[in-house]
């Protein structure tokens, strides 16, 4: 266990806390500067604990051992060794804690043997024992309780993992092998189509069945991987570049206005491929209005959908505040990268000149341009 959760600001200001507490009473009782100094190394340190404890504490010790030999007294009523028992005791190990628990109570018992003024009896030093006892009794549960906490998360996340690659085999071997048997047998169809009509109508049935069947198991995976409890959301058609009108609309009850222009013809698309394009138009103006609302102002989206030189070009423009500062890439925008890249297309997405932003989606469609020839 490396560090303690927290503000980065809490051991500097707990330190500077318990120093405030060790030098107020030894100022007006006109300490000189060496016992002051000793006095706030016994618990500044304090500032630095989580990154070097064993260090921190050493110190505290050693300036409270000086201050007793020297001074004579026991500043900051040893607030600074309880806290560095607590440290180590949580951060390193049993036997580090308890080397630093003998040193601590030595220390502590070190201003009877001194002489100092404020002398433990064996009862005082029995307390104070007790006290670091409790401390590193305190950090010890402490570290128990972060590494298993650190366990079930990593067992967690194992278990994550193995899940995903089950459903991904899973998927595989569902889609492998209805797919293969669909092939094989609307090629058999295709091949007795006009020799043996009853052997083709045979083969379609078994493409159907056998599709059906494949909806089935894809449904009964995909059960698993569902982000709402919608019952009908399995069985709504997935969107494509027909729905972009609507999507548009709503976008505009944002407060956005759209314009959406598309040029060519697209009924010879895959559903995959509509639904990457109309997925990145839908992320791209999910996000025009997410900056809206943290800038105000009036912000026009163009949408613009065209297929030429055998590729499909989507491009969402606004002219919005643009940013100098480097686009943080986020889980928006990764994902359209993902979707892009299972159809073998590009995107871009970027700050414009001088105002706006823009989301830039090439799909190559070359091969499924070449199929159509081939019809």
């Amino acid at each position: 266990m490396r560090r303690l959760r927290g503000s980065p600001l809490t051991d500097p200001a707990l330190a500077a806390l318990l120093t405030l507490f060790a030098l107020v009473p030894l100022v007006r009782a006109g300490e000189a500067l060496p016992g002051l100094v000793l006095a706030a190394l016994s618990v500044a340190p304090v500032a630095v604990r989580q990154r070097v404890p064993v260090l921190s504490a050493v110190v505290v010790l050693a300036a409270l051992a000086a201050h007793q030999l020297v001074i004579g007294t026991f500043p900051g009523s040893g607030l600074g060794v309880v806290v560095a028992m607590f440290t180590v005791a949580t951060l390193r190990s049993r036997r580090v804690a308890a080397a630093l628990f003998a040193a601590a109570v030595a220390v502590v018992g070190l201003g009877g043997l001194a002489g100092a003024d404020v002398a433990l009896g064996w009862f005082d030093l029995g307390q104070a024992a007790l006290v670091l006892a409790g401390a590193w009794a305190l950090g010890e549960s402490t570290r128990r309780w972060a590494l298993r906490t650190q366990a079930l998360a990593a067992q967690s996340a194992r278990a994550v993992a193995a899940e995903r690659r089950r459903i991904a085999r899973e998927l595989h071997d569902v889609v492998g092998h209805h797919l293969s048997v669909t092939a094989l047998q609307a090629g058999l169809a295709g091949y007795v189509l006009d020799d043996d009509p009853a052997t083709a109508k045979t083969a379609i049935a078994t493409v159907e069945s056998t599709t059906r069947e494949a909806l089935a198991e894809m449904r009964r995976l995909l059960e698993v991987l569902r982000a709402d409890d919608d019952p009908d959301a399995d069985y709504l058609p997935q969107p494509g570049l027909a729905a972009l009108p609507e999507l548009a609309e709503r976008t505009r009850s944002a407060g956005i206005a759209v314009d959406v222009r598309t040029s060519g013809t697209f009924d010879d698309l895959s559903p995959g491929q509509e639904l990457c394009a109309y997925r990145v138009v839908q992320e791209s103006l999910t996000n025009v209005i997410k900056h809206t609302a943290t800038a105000p102002g009036a912000v026009h989206a163009q949408v613009l959908v065209e297929r030429r030189d055998g590729t499909l070009h989507v491009g969402v423009h606004d002219d919005g505040p643009g940013t100098p500062a480097p686009v943080r890439e986020g889980h928006g925008l990764r994902g359209m990268r993902e979707r892009a890249a299972l159809y073998g297309g590009t995107l871009t997405a970027g700050p414009r000149k001088g105002r706006g932003f823009a989301v830039e989606l090439r799909l190559p469609l070359r091969e499924l341009e070449n199929l159509r020839e081939q019809r």
